[in-house]
C-alpha cells in the first residue's frame, strides 16, 4: 500500500494504491491482533477499576442507605412504642381521674343526702314540737269552749223552756239534761 504525504498547500491526504479511501481502521485485518490485545487489556484494566473503587463505593453508599433506612424504621418503631405506652399511661390515667371523679361525686351526694336527712330530723323534731304546743293550745282552747258551750247551751235551754212553758225552769235540772245531751 502505497500513500502519499504532502502535497503543496501542507495538508495530508490518505488514499490507497488504487486512489479510494482507506477502510475504517478497526476492519482492517492486519490490526486485528494489536486491537484484541489492547481491548483485553482495557477490559482488565476497566474490570479492576470498577472491581476494586467504583462498586465498593457503590456497595458501601447502599449498605449506608440501607443502614439508614433499618434506622430510621427502627426509630419510627420505637416512637410508636412509646406514643403506644404514652396512650397507655394516658387512658389509664384517665380512667383513674374518672374513677376519682365518680368516688368524689358519690361522696359528695352521701354528705349531701346525710345532711339533708339530719336537716329533716331537724325540722321534724321542730314541727313534732310545734304539733305538740298547737295540740295543748287546741286542746285548752276546746277545754274552754267546751265549758262555754255547755254555759251557753244550759243558758238557751233555760230560754227555750222559759218561751216555749212560760215559766222559768229549775238551773239544776236544765245543768243535768245538758251534760246528759252533751255526754251521749
Amino acid at each position: 500500500m502505497a500513500s502519499q504525504h504532502g502535497n503543496a498547500s501542507g495538508t495530508t491526504a490518505h488514499t490507497t494504491a488504487d486512489g479510494g479511501k482507506p477502510p475504517f481502521p478497526p476492519f482492517e485485518s492486519h490490526t486485528f491482533a494489536s486491537q484484541l490485545v489492547w481491548l483485553a487489556i482495557s477490559f482488565v484494566a476497566l474490570y479492576v477499576i470498577v472491581s476494586r473503587l467504583a462498586l465498593p463505593r457503590v456497595g458501601g453508599i447502599l449498605e449506608k442507605r440501607q443502614k439508614a433506612i433499618a434506622d430510621d424504621l427502627a426509630a419510627a418503631q420505637k416512637m410508636r412504642d412509646e406514643s403506644d405506652h404514652e396512650l397507655e399511661a394516658y387512658e389509664t390515667e384517665l380512667a383513674n381521674a374518672r374513677g376519682k371523679a365518680q368516688a368524689i361525686g358519690a361522696e359528695t351526694r352521701d354528705k349531701l343526702n346525710a345532711q339533708s336527712e339530719q336537716e329533716r330530723k331537724t325540722l321534724e323534731d321542730r314541727l313534732a314540737i310545734k304539733l305538740a304546743e298547737a295540740e295543748k293550745t287546741i286542746a285548752g282552747t276546746r277545754t274552754a269552749a267546751m265549758s262555754n258551750v255547755r254555759e251557753i247551751a244550759s243558758e238557751a235551754a233555760a230560754t227555750i223552756v222559759r218561751q216555749l212553758v212560760g215559766v222559768q225552769p229549775d238551773a239544776k235540772a236544765v245543768e243535768s239534761a245538758v251534760d246528759a245531751s252533751l255526754k251521749g
